[in-house]
């Protein structure tokens, strides 16, 4: 499975991205997980241009996808502003998308991103305003 965690900075994302990635982990599966902060330090990409973001999420889609050919469980989390591609990259029958928001403000908003595009379809909605790290998971690994 890839489980693609999206949505704005601060919203919560890479605290659940490693939650999930530790309790699959308990479960015996070999996961790998990849940020967006991080591929940008990796690929030298500092270009927040929608065609820089785009550049991103394609290289991060690219190698979630070869990580799970692999044999390994990815658990991403990018802010992925654009529809388009996460629909696309969803086509695959192994994608999860998980979409992360909150009410609160919690230090990230200098990097809110305006471009940014809900999902519509085919997602798991997580507000984390009022709820737990382990209620976002459980409802995540929900049947």
């Amino acid at each position: 499975m890839i489980y693609w965690f999206t949505g704005q900075p601060g919203a919560g994302k890479t605290t659940l991205a490693l939650a999930l990635q530790k309790e699959l982990r308990q479960r015996g599966h070999v996961t790998v997980h990849l940020d967006g902060d991080l591929l940008r330090i990796v690929t030298a990409n500092q270009d927040f241009s929608m065609a820089g973001r785009m550049k991103n999420i394609r290289a991060a889609q690219a190698l979630a996808a070869k990580i799970h050919e692999d044999g390994a469980w990815v658990v991403a989390a990018f802010v992925s502003p654009f529809r388009a591609l996460r629909e696309e990259f969803k086509k695959r029958p192994d994608v999860v998308e998980i979409y992360v928001h909150t009410n609160e403000q919690r230090g990230r908003e200098s990097f809110f991103v305006e471009a940014y595009e809900s999902p519509l379809e085919k997602f798991i909605d997580i507000d984390t305003t009022d709820a737990t790290v382990d209620e976002c998971i459980r409802r995540i690994l929900a049947p």
